[in-house]
């Protein structure tokens, strides 16, 4: 039986790709800061909780990562811990570095000091990339990081090459674009124009508050992009592969698609606040896909529109679309 450690297991992408990985028959280790004391309510939402093996690991903590690596002995490791949110490192700089850069190190040096054949996915991001300008990035687009998030996520990835070309781990970067689904915090602001709409047309909320809704996306569907993540540790050599759509949405089509999902026109009911702005925005971020498509076999299936749906719909009926 293969065996599969999920770092941040408690998060949207962690499990959707525990549940991925049990159906294949893994056995699936999860870890979080205190695994005594977290909720894994993603885990329960998606009916796995019980069959995964839970973790306290801090990977800030080079002992604990070597312990914790030791201890469940796997053979893939997934990397999706440490600060999420682009917005939250501008207030929490140091926290995104250190749980990003310095975590990926740790599970790094570990996997180095075990000597052990390790497959590593470390979640990079099309943050590193910063805007776009209109030209969909490929693994050759250089980096330009607008924000801490990103900063510590390009300082990730090239860890991980330096790692693979200096030591010969395997180690893949996941370059992925935004990926949604009914597991996002409400924080995120995808999730927070669903529940807003849904709210607002069932008399429970009397209006939206956004910031720069002509910033562009390219969205995709979570479910979808933890496969290609599982892809990219199966094939014989490791490398580096951006996730994504290849269609960038305005948020403002976004907002649009979600209150006409409801019934709604959203210029009845959305306002602006140049306080939620951030202090460097990227306007415009699509990606390309085309080497995964070709190495992976793996492309996406939804776009916005097919995801605005789903998401609306699991958002009226409390539960988790497919």
């Amino acid at each position: 039986m293969t065996t599969a450690l999920i770092c941040g297991v408690g998060g949207q992408d962690g499990a959707y790709l525990a549940r991925l990985l049990l159906d294949k028959g893994y056995r699936v280790v999860g870890t979080s800061r205190d695994a005594q004391v977290s909720s894994f309510a993603n885990l329960a939402k998606l009916g796995i909780l019980d069959q995964v093996e839970r973790e306290s690991m801090a990977l800030t903590d080079f002992r604990s990562t070597l312990q914790t690596l030791a201890k469940a002995d796997p053979d893939e490791v997934y990397n999706l811990a440490g600060q999420t949110s682009v917005g939250l490192s501008f207030q929490q700089p140091v926290e995104a570095i250190e749980s990003i850069g310095l975590g990926t190190l740790n599970l790094l040096e570990s996997i180095r000091f075990l000597d052990k054949s390790i497959k590593l996915y470390n979640a990079s991001s099309s943050e590193c990339f910063g805007d776009t300008a209109g030209r969909a990035a490929d693994e050759q687009t250089p980096f330009h990081p607008r924000s801490p998030y990103a900063v510590a996520k390009a300082a990730a990835f090239w860890t991980g090459v330096n790692y693979r070309e200096a030591y010969g781990l395997f180690v893949a970067n996941g370059i992925l674009f935004n990926h949604e689904s009914p597991l996002r915090p409400t924080r995120f602001v995808t999730r927070k124009i669903i529940a807003a709409a849904c709210r607002i047309k069932t008399g429970e909320q009397q209006g939206l508050q956004l910031g720069d809704i002509a910033v562009s996306r390219d969205w995709g569907w979570a479910p979808e992009y933890v496969d290609a993540m599982w892809r990219m540790l199966q094939v014989p050599a490791a490398g580096d592969f951006v996730i994504a759509t290849g269609h960038s949405y305005t948020l403002q089509q976004f907002v649009a698609a979600a209150f006409e999902e409801v019934g709604l026109d959203w210029r009845d009911h959305v306002t602006f606040d140049p306080g939620l702005r951030r202090p460097s925005e990227i306007m415009t971020s699509t990606g390309n896909a085309g080497k995964a498509r070709e190495l992976l076999g793996w492309s996406a299936v939804q776009a916005m529109p097919q995801i605005v749906r789903s998401l609306v719909r699991a958002e009226r009926d409390g539960g988790i679309a497919e």
